[in-house]
């Protein structure tokens, strides 16, 4: 079988927002809250507290969005809930009236387009919250209900809102506000299919699917790649799953995974030493113990080797998310492991994808404190913000950091060195970039074999490197000698 992922994907910078903490909008409109009881922007988040973000906001800071060289959003959830973080589904077919609600929605989706940005919802799908309607019938009338095998219900009575007494249904990771969907019931089979249609009809341009992992039904996720892709082929679905995930890159379920196999050797590689076990130690990925290059390329190459080369082009690569601490955090405010790592975020094979804030230096530790508010320009890191926008247009600049192969050139000590290039028969005159990083607190050499590398000096891109030409017998040699804790990008 020939696996097909959308060709978009391949060349996306995504940007992930956490609606309620990205911007309030200014602009005037009509509010069903004309004197919300907001949290105050710039204090700490907190479980259940709203800062009050919402979709005009983030339409009045697009052309900020794409002034970063972003063409694809992936939001959280947006949908109708009782939660700041929206994870607890009330509506499927509502925007968050807070947020501005189907109207607000449908103005910022063609205000992204017209900008050639995407836009990918994250859908919840596996359960649904306390006051989700059909749930809701089944706590007010119990056994009468008519939705009651639309749940997984153990016995009675049902207890939502009290730990004391046996909850008597099947919540996610044991919760009582996330009462879990039976999925084996064709009525919620094809009510899930009718919501990813509906979006995608809207015209949204693809899913993320929350803990996919946790619907066990045979054929489920095959039925929803099938139902999608027959409204917009190009449509991207992306699975939020931490580890190996082979079962679901088969080429007839998922496009990519949220790849946090590159999230955990990335960090664990620029950061190394400098992580603060504390922000890491509780998350389903595992940046630690510090990586060498050598290591770092074992489990690179192992990585690479895990998918079909169509797959790898469509995970979405990433280094935050509102699932874990924020990289400057986790490296105990090291500027030089975020840009090290954003460095190799931005020249691996995969849409990377930046957590809104991490491009001005935004911290955060674990949730919720990894949710705070956008800062105002006056708190922005402009050097981080600077290295974002000079890495993600070299992105798109040269077509082989995107699709090109990747080879290892070069793994001792703290020095990693590899290149992407595209062969002439892709129609870009054999386009070869080399990258290289040091992680090292001492400056790094290598000698690399370069017979069709043709340097020249002012080809250096990205970063400072001191680079010779050596002929060692008949090999051709490229010297290179890089700073401690940086890294390069040169052309040919």
């Amino acid at each position: 079988m020939q696996i097909q992922t959308p060709d978009w994907v391949k060349h996306a910078v995504f940007y992930q927002i956490f609606p309620d903490r990205f911007a309030r909008g200014k602009q005037a409109h009509p509010r069903l809250i004309q004197q919300p009881n907001w949290e105050d922007w710039d204090a700490p988040p907190t479980l259940q507290g709203y800062k009050g973000g919402d979709l005009w906001g983030i339409m009045e800071n697009l052309d900020y969005i794409a002034s970063l060289g972003i063409n694809a959003i992936y939001f959280t959830p947006i949908f109708q809930s009782a939660c700041n973080h929206r994870y607890h589904t009330h509506d499927y077919y509502q925007v968050d009236p807070i947020l501005g609600g189907n109207i607000a929605f449908k103005e910022l989706l063609d205000a992204a387009h017209n900008r050639n940005i995407k836009i990918v919802l994250d859908g919840v799908f596996n359960h649904c919250s306390r006051g989700f309607f059909f749930f809701h019938d089944v706590l007010e009338n119990g056994p009468h209900s008519p939705w009651i095998d639309w749940f997984k219900i153990e016995g009675w009575p049902l207890a939502p809102y009290t730990g004391d007494i046996p909850a008597n249904y099947r919540g996610w990771a044991g919760n009582r506000a996330l009462p879990e969907f039976n999925h084996d019931h064709p009525d919620v089979r094809e009510y899930i299919m009718q919501i990813a249609e509906y979006w995608l009809e809207f015209g949204i341009d693809g899913w993320r699917l929350d803990v996919p992992f946790e619907i066990k039904t045979p054929g489920f996720w095959q039925e929803f790649r099938d139902r999608v892709k027959a409204i917009n082929p190009q449509a991207y679905i992306v699975g939020e799953v931490w580890g190996d995930s082979r079962q679901w890159l088969d080429g007839t379920q998922f496009d990519g995974v949220m790849n946090y196999l590159f999230t955990s050797a990335a960090i664990a590689f620029t950061a190394g030493e400098r992580v603060i076990l504390e922000h890491v130690r509780s998350r389903d990925y595992q940046p630690y113990p510090p990586l060498s290059a050598p290591e770092y390329a074992e489990k690179i190459q192992e990585l690479l080797t895990l998918y079909p080369w169509e797959i790898q082009l469509t995970q979405l690569n990433l280094l935050a998310s509102h699932d874990t601490a924020r990289l400057i955090t986790i490296a105990d405010g090291d500027e030089a492991s975020v840009k090290l790592a954003t460095l190799l975020l931005m020249t691996f094979p995969g849409a990377p994808s930046i957590y809104y804030g991490d491009e001005v230096g935004l911290p955060g530790a674990i949730d919720p404190d990894c949710r705070r508010g956008f800062p105002p320009e006056s708190n922005w890191n402009q050097e981080l913000l600077h290295t974002h926008r000079q890495l993600i247009a070299l992105r798109h600049l040269y077509p082989c950091l995107r699709i090109g192969e990747y080879n290892l050139l070069y793994a001792q000590g703290d020095l990693y060195v590899f290149s992407r290039s595209l062969s002439q028969e892709s129609g870009n005159d054999g386009e070869e970039l080399i990258v290289a990083v040091n992680t090292g607190i001492a400056p790094a050499h290598a000698n690399i074999e370069a017979v069709n590398f043709k340097y020249r000096p002012e080809k250096i891109l990205y970063g400072q490197v001191e680079i010779n030409r050596e002929q060692t017998g008949d090999m051709d040699m490229l010297s290179l000698n890089l700073p401690p804790r940086s890294g390069c990008i040169i052309g040919n």
